[in-house]
């Protein structure tokens, strides 16, 4: 189960890379009970939907791969640069042993105008398979530079 979940996060991000589109490169401080910062790569697959992954460090020595599927509203009428999002995910968490787990993840972000910086609040719970611990940081702040 694990290495079918794996594979399928490497061949997704692989066919990703390969598009012409729009990326975003930041970081993302997570709150909730791991506190953790994560290292976070956005790949638009169209105008209406993306994939995310997040490099998740939290705790003592333990770390996560996280990555989402999201479908993505544009919230213009509101204010140019402003977009909603929401999606499924999956993750692998390396902390005291291996542990798979699903994940969601909604949130809005903000895309500044006169310079590619992108702000984000989301939520994002998680689970862990088996297990009823949290998967990863429940709320996050992302800060990233869009190229």
């Amino acid at each position: 189960m694990m290495k079918k979940i794996f594979v399928f996060l490497v061949v997704g991000f692989a066919i990703a890379t390969n598009m012409h589109a729009q990326q975003a490169l930041g970081l993302r401080l997570g709150g909730g009970s791991t506190n953790g910062v994560d290292i976070s790569y956005q790949k638009d697959l169209g105008t209406a939907n993306r994939l995310e992954a997040n490099l998740s460090f939290f705790g003592n020595s333990n770390l996560a791969l996280i990555g989402n599927y999201q479908w993505v509203w544009n919230l213009s009428s509101i204010s140019e640069g402003i977009k909603w999002y929401a999606g499924p995910g999956v993750g692998l968490r390396l902390a005291d042993g291996i542990g798979v787990g699903l994940c969601g993840q909604i949130g809005i972000e903000y895309t500044l105008q006169d310079f590619p910086l992108q702000f984000s609040l989301d939520a994002r719970p998680g689970w862990n398979l088996g297990d009823s611990k949290t998967f990863g940081p429940l709320c996050g702040l992302g800060v990233r530079y869009k190229f």
